[in-house]
């Protein structure tokens, strides 16, 4: 474990960094003065994210060139990968970003295995594979054993739904809530979940970087509470102010149905509402909690998640990347 401790030396590579997890991630890790390296396909896309005095470099690659991702690994101590493909606009293609998640992940573990990086730290989703799970969780499970069978040494942590502005999941929650005082929805609704401030998991990740005895392992990371989808939006709506929204569920509504009448209402496309809404239907909830004797925590109630995100709004609700 010696060569797995971070020296104030070492650099910290950040696949992902432009992205909802991976901007508040840089800004964490600014904070502990650690050195980054943040790889992005469009440089612009980065500019405002790394905070004045950090010592962050900003480098152009693509995960799906092998080539660009060895010159961002060259004396790289330890890799943040936080990237994973929802889908585009459209349902059809969501295999297709499966497909090219587990290249991608593949490229990854080549390029760090030819640079010996020491260690790479990769954020999931909750599912077991016996769990039938959608194709959705399933590519999160895959990239994730992928990850782990190279030479650098993995640290997986696995969530369900995150709450904080600009994740898909949350903003799908919130428009629904927010425009709809009445929702027929699938049966979906009444399956169990442990969502997770997204505060919470950017104290994770950081946390597992500065531990180094949570090298190797697997860990499921959740909130306090263990609620269903319907109970999720009652309690948006009461966090939020607003009146008890009616939900009636139906057993005759597919995931593809709903993913278009998401489509409809919020800003999120039918081809990563598909997706989520498929994942759904597996049940997602911490099997253990052994990370808080790594990386202790202050975990924040739903209800507080929600206030929290809302608060994080500059204009008002509504504002994605979508």
């Amino acid at each position: 474990m010696d060569d797995l401790g971070l020296n104030a030396e070492d650099r910290v590579l950040i696949l992902g960094g432009t992205g909802f997890i991976g901007k508040r991630l840089v800004q964490e890790l600014a904070l502990k003065n650690i050195k980054m390296r943040i790889l992005v396909r469009t440089p612009s896309r980065a500019e405002g994210i790394v905070p004045d005095g950090a010592d962050a470099e900003i480098v152009q690659g693509d995960l799906m060139k092998k080539e660009s991702l060895e010159d961002a690994l060259k004396g790289i101590h330890s890799a943040y990968y936080l990237v994973h493909s929802m889908g585009g606009k459209s349902i059809a293609r969501n295999t297709e970003f499966a497909e090219k998640d587990k290249k991608a992940a593949h490229n990854f573990l080549r390029a760090a295995d030819s640079q010996d990086l020491k260690r790479v730290i990769y954020l999931g989703g909750l599912g077991e594979k016996n769990m039938d799970l959608s194709e959705h969780l399933r590519s999160r499970a895959e990239v994730a054993e992928i990850l782990s069978s190279g030479r650098a040494v993995a640290t997986i942590l696995r969530a369900a739904v995150i709450i904080g502005t600009g994740g898909a999941s949350y903003e799908m929650l919130r428009y629904l809530v927010e425009r709809l005082p009445v929702m027929i929805c699938p049966k979906w609704i009444n399956t169990r979940i442990q969502p997770i401030a997204v505060k919470n998991v950017i104290e994770y990740l950081a946390g597992c970087l500065m531990n180094p005895a949570t090298a190797g392992q697997t860990f499921d990371i959740g909130g306090p509470d263990i609620l269903t989808y319907k109970s999720m939006m009652q309690q948006y709506a009461d966090a939020r102010g607003i009146a008890k929204r009616i939900i009636i569920d139906v057993p005759f509504i597919t995931p593809a149905l709903s993913a278009y009448w998401v489509d409809l209402v919020t800003p999120i496309p039918s081809g990563i509402a598909h997706p989520l809404i498929e994942g759904m239907k597996n049940e997602v909830i911490c099997q253990d909690n052994r990370i808080d004797g790594f990386v202790p925590v202050q975990k924040i109630p739903f209800k507080e998640a929600v206030k929290i995100a809302f608060q994080e709004e500059t204009e008002g609700p509504g504002v994605t990347g979508f």
